[in-house]
Order: structure tokens, then sequence, then C-alpha cells
């Protein structure tokens, strides 16, 4: 028996769509955005002010997280509100801020 017979593994075709997920979120502008939504729903213009981006762009970013299950939406009058919609987000954003934010003091 190899090594890896041993190990628990994830199988293949699982890893693969954690990767395209990773891809779509690996994006400082979508890493803002889910930054903002662990805290709170906000608008597409909201999220996109914050980013310096025009909305239309802002809502293509927001399009490929919630294809990717990431984001959920829901409309109240004219407004869209966007929310985090995997809870497993704040873990991948604690480990990017615990590594990159430089305000953290480490």
């Amino acid at each position: 028996m190899s090594k890896s017979q041993h190990m628990r593994l994830t199988d293949l075709e699982s890893l693969s769509e954690a990767a395209e997920c990773l891809r779509i979120l690996a994006h400082p502008h979508r890493l803002r955005m889910v930054q903002m939504l662990l805290q709170g729903d906000f608008t597409v213009s909201e999220l996109a002010e914050a980013c310096g981006l025009p909305s239309a762009m802002a809502s293509e970013h927001l399009r490929l997280m919630q294809r990717c299950g990431f984001l959920s939406s829901e409309k109240d009058g004219r407004k869209v509100f966007y929310r985090v919609a995997e809870p497993h987000l704040k873990n991948i954003l604690k480990c990017v801020e615990d590594r990159f934010d430089s305000q953290s003091g480490k």
C-alpha cells in the first residue's frame, strides 16, 4: 500500500470545483466585497463605490460569486441587496486577513 492510500483525500472532481470557486474569489475587488458582505448586506452601488468601480463591473463580479454559490441576493423595491450565502467564506477571509492585512498588527 502506498502512503497516499492511507491519507484522507478529497476526490479530484470536488477539488476541481473548489479550484474554480477559489479562482473566482482570487480577485482584490471580490475579496473586498466579501469582506464587506461578511459584515452586512449591501447594494451593488455601495459595493461598487467601496471598490472604486462602475456599478456594471461590480455587478459582474457579484454575478460570478453568486453563480459559485458564495452570495445570494434579495430585491427590496428597486434595490438589490447582496449577502453571503456560503458560511465557509468567513474562514477563508479570516485566513487571508490574518496573513495579508498589514493593519492587524502582525
